[in-house]
């Protein structure tokens, strides 16, 4: 090694710069030199021995080399050489350096993760995310812990001195299990390594505290001695310079050390063995190295006595990620920017998910069982991740490496944890005294600290320790567990005042207790056999099933007060589909839907994660008949706002026109599908949306009726949807586009569609303003097509003129199928005359025409007239229905008021648009 043959080298001159005599001394005192486990050289061979080269040489294969070394400098010091001894020490401490920071880096610098296959553990700056870190000191503890103050810091800052100019001699770095302690500390020996942080220290030090609680008696020399290479250290010139040393002891509260102790036991020499208690508060409290710098890692637990024994210590809390570290995290761990943003956008579809993820330990959860998804379906829009999944999946992760107790004490354990959270949940209670948690039978350090943080109160307050969640969520999961829990005595007294009555849970989530929402579902996912199973396997619970009975009845019966349960009617709640969605079991979920036929949600906000739980229930759901979604939206989230510009041209457009309706689309088309009717008002409907409805209308033969009432829908969207209305799978009996932007530019495609499907039999264009005279005309030649079986064309309120009556009046000689023809809210003119006219003297069936009365003129009104008299069973009157977006959903969209009042209504001043929220009628009702 370079370093050896500098310090050989060193050796070397100072022996050559010795006089005869003092040479010869040297070799004498060398005689003498006796080692254990070494080759003594023997007195005749130093006696042939005449340059300073072979005797090092020598002494390097009989004692090895830093036995030499060590050997040499203690006999030089021996001849007054100590100019010479200390030179040579010099070097070896730089030698010393190399070497114990190449053992750092080989210690740390990669790590074992659970799912790794042999050989590809990650190194820690693959996976290192930045975590928010905040500095307080002793008396806020007890804030918030999502209060980050302005004094936030980050692991490069975190030795950084403080406001006031002080350094502090002791850190404490406190996180709830699974907030990253661990991976901060490899990341600081990481950075000190390389050189780019901590660099006032010359060494750190490393103390694993799970694994020193076994010693009995150990001095501050031996401490450092278990992280050195061999467990061997350098000459005493490491403790001689105690300021540049860091010690860092991980997981401290393994230890469970008494925090007062007489100081006149405590000690000052760091060579001296002592109990292990007394050399650690004997470091801590400065007695022994009082230069040296600290910092503790552990669980919010014992924190108020911790402080009482430390003095100039700060309190630097881990908060976890914050949301851009999240997604960081993603993309970190997946490597693949599609996989990650794939991955992150479902999770933050799951408002639970996402805020769990504030936890790394749970960011790492939700990224593994992904990972796997994505391995088995090769795209998320079907996995089957579920929060009671990823929340079991991490509580094993947790208990498996952290719990050494008997598994009957971890079940008893979790029955009294479970009885607190859910006393909490009602009560709206987080935090929970001292007393409250002996009273429950929970003070168990190991376990305690595994769910349960300690929130110490502020200064001036007598009510001791308090203690929360590690995150309310976690909570919620144990609340809802307390319900399904078996109890091995299977009496109700264990549960303590509170009942485990489903019912009542269910109940009064349905009056008025929405924020049980999370308790109700976690409830559902618990009670689905995997989870049983998986609770069993690897917390160590056992779940009764029992409560599923009751969960099925509810979800069937919740929003009927009907006589007969089995009377078919719409799911109105989102929330329905989460629940069914937790459970994960297609036979329960096909026993709560068999007593629906329909889906009418309103002003819903679909998540990517919704809509993952919507389309696994809708797969499942063979007696789906009709589906009406109103003033919802899409989202895909945090999604990029440019194509890849690696992918082909073709592969760009495809990735441009993603619909986030296309998930909908497939799962309505399921094989077995019995869709009949499909309504989309409102939802922002792109381009993309319209392709994916266009493959829906070519593949699914049941669905006769859709609606599309969207002013985000215009001539490229009507487009693609014909292109599905021409295919000869296609039986669409209904098609209502109302509210559009389409205009004549797109009519060409519309008349293709029109003369190629023999099954259409009502179009609805009403309020597409941008129509006109010219669009008329090319429908007209598509509807004059002899395979046109088309029974209502509604038209009003597009912007027309008498100019396309003429088109009208030749469609309407050769049409013998139309039954309804609607222009109301258009001032026709002269060719209002020219139509009434035709009406009067042909053949046609027509029994509704639309039309406003008041924008006629005399000749048209006296046509008019004539026409009721020879035809008084023809329906003439105003035939629009004015169908607008609430509020809410009209502030999200883009659309001009214009859209809403057609022209003629406009300009008389009458209101275009009355509120309605009443359910669509038919299409054959409404003529």
């Amino acid at each position: 090694m370079a370093g050896v043959e500098s310090t050989f080298t060193i050796l070397l001159g100072a022996l050559e710069g010795l006089t005869l005599e003092d040479f010869q001394e040297f070799k004498t005192k060398l005689s003498y030199v006796d080692t254990e486990g070494g080759w003594n050289i023997h007195r005749d061979e130093l006696e042939k021995v005449t340059h300073p080269s072979t005797l090092i040489s020598y002494m390097g294969d009989s004692y090895g080399e830093d036995t030499a070394m060590d050997i040499a400098i203690g006999l030089l010091e021996e001849m007054n050489q100590r100019d010479l001894a200390e030179k040579i020490l010099d070097e070896k401490a730089k030698e010393y350096k190399q070497k114990y920071r190449e053992h750092v880096a080989r210690e740390f610098l990669q790590y074992e993760e659970v799912n790794s296959c042999p050989g590809e553990n990650p190194s820690v700056s693959d996976r290192y995310t930045n975590l928010t870190i905040a500095r307080k000191s002793w008396s806020q503890h007890g804030d918030e812990p999502g209060d980050v103050s302005s004094d936030s810091i980050t692991a490069q800052t975190l030795f950084e001195p403080s406001k006031d100019g002080q350094g502090p001699r002791v850190t404490v770095l406190v996180g709830a299990t699974g907030m990253g302690k661990t991976m901060t500390i490899r990341k600081v020996m990481m950075e000190w390594v390389e050189g780019t942080l901590c660099t006032q220290f010359d060494y750190v030090f490393c103390i694993d505290c799970k694994e020193l609680s076994l010693s009995k008696e150990v001095s501050v020399v031996d401490l450092i001695s278990r992280c050195c290479p061999q467990q061997r250290t350098a000459a005493g010139r490491i403790w001689g310079h105690p300021e540049k040393i860091l010690f860092i002891f991980d997981s401290f509260e393994a230890l469970g050390l008494p925090t007062a102790q007489p100081k006149d036991q405590l000690s000052t020499d760091p060579t001296e063995a002592k109990p292990l208690e007394t050399t650690l508060l004997s470091l801590l409290k400065g007695t022994v190295l009082p230069e040296s710098s600290v910092l503790i890692a552990m669980r919010p637990t014992a924190l108020q006595s911790l402080g009482q024994c430390l003095e100039g210590e700060h309190y630097v809390e881990i908060l976890g990620f914050s949301p851009a570290a999240r997604e960081e995290y993603f993309h970190r761990y997946f490597g693949n920017d599609s996989k990650a943003d794939a991955a992150f956008r479902l999770t933050r579809g799951n408002e639970v998910l996402y805020s769990l993820c504030v936890i790394p330990a749970m960011s790492w959860t939700v990224c593994t069982i992904l990972e796997q998804e994505l391995y088995k379906r090769n795209q998320l829009l079907e996995c089957s991740m579920t929060t009671t999944q990823v929340i079991t999946f991490y509580l094993s992760r947790l208990m498996k490496h952290r719990v050494s107790n008997a598994r009957q004490n971890l079940q008893q354990f979790l029955r009294k944890l479970c009885s607190l959270a859910a006393d909490g949940i009602w009560k709206h209670k987080v935090l929970f005294e001292e007393k409250e948690i002996e009273d429950q039978g929970l003070n168990q350090p190991e376990l305690l600290s595994l769910f349960l943080s300690e929130k110490g109160l502020k200064k001036g307050t007598d009510h001791g320790n308090v203690y929360g969640f590690s995150h309310l969520h976690l909570q919620e999961f144990f609340a809802a567990m307390f319900y399904v829990l078996e109890d091995q005595e299977e009496t109700v007294g264990d549960s303590g005042p509170l009942a485990k009555d489903v019912n009542t849970l269910l109940e009064s989530y349905h009056a008025s207790r929405t924020d049980l929402n999370l308790t109700v579902r976690l409830l559902f996912g618990l009670v689905s056999p995997k989870s049983v199973k998986y609770a069993d396997e690897g917390i160590g619970c056992r779940i009764s099933l029992r409560p599923r009975e009751d969960l099925l009845r509810w979800l069937q019966t919740r929003h009927r007060d009907l006589p007969h349960p089995r009377e078919a009617t719409t799911v109105e709640e989102l929330d329905t589909f989460h629940f069914l969605f937790e459970t994960n079991e297609e036979s329960f979920v096909q026993s709560v839907l068999g007593s629906f036929t329909g889906i009418a949600l309103q002003d819903a906000k679909l998540t990517l994660y919704d809509q993952v739980a919507l389309c696994f229930c809708i797969k499942q759901w063979a007696g789906l008949l009709s589906v009406t979604l109103r003033s919802c939206s899409f989202h895909q989230q945090h999604r990029r706002q440019e194509p890849a510009t690696g992918l082909p041209r073709h592969c760009r457009r495809q990735e441009e026109l993603r619909s986030p309706l296309h998930p909908l689309c497939q799962a309505l088309g399921h094989p077995g599908s019995s869709l009949r009717s499909l309504r989309l008002q409102w939802c922002g409907l792109t381009e993309g949306d319209s392709e994916a409805l266009g493959t829906l209308l070519a593949t699914l033969p049941s669905l006769v009726h859709l609606e599309l009432g969207d002013g985000a829908l215009g001539d490229d969207g009507v487009r693609m949807l014909c292109a599905g209305l021409r295919q000869p799978g296609c039986r669409l009996r209904v098609l209502r586009l109302r509210y559009t932007h389409l205009t004549s530019a797109c009519c060409q495609d519309l008349a293709v569609a029109l003369g190629t499907s023999t099954c259409l039999e009502e179009l609805d264009l009403s309020f597409s303003t941008g129509l006109r005279d010219d669009g008329v005309k090319l429908l007209c030649e598509g509807l004059r097509h002899s395979g046109c079986q088309l029974r209502a064309l509604r038209l009003g309120s597009c912007s027309l003129t008498g100019a396309c009556c003429q088109a009208l009046v030749a469609w309407l000689g050769d049409s013998h199928s139309l039954k309804c023809l609607d222009l109301s809210d258009t001032e026709l003119g002269a060719g209002a005359t020219l139509l009434l006219q035709h009406l009067c003297h042909c053949n046609c069936e027509l029994q509704a025409l639309g039309l406003s009365a008041s924008s006629l003129s005399k000749d048209a009104l006296r046509e008019l007239a004539a026409l009721r008299a020879l035809k008084p069973g023809l329906k003439i009157t105003d035939l629009l229905e004015h169908e607008a977006p609430e509020t809410g959903a009209m502030a999200r969209l883009t659309f001009q008021r214009g859209v809403w009042a057609g022209r003629g209504a406009a300009a008389r001043g009458r209101k275009g648009i009355p509120s309605s929220r009443a359910a669509l009628p038919s299409s054959r009702s409404r003529c």
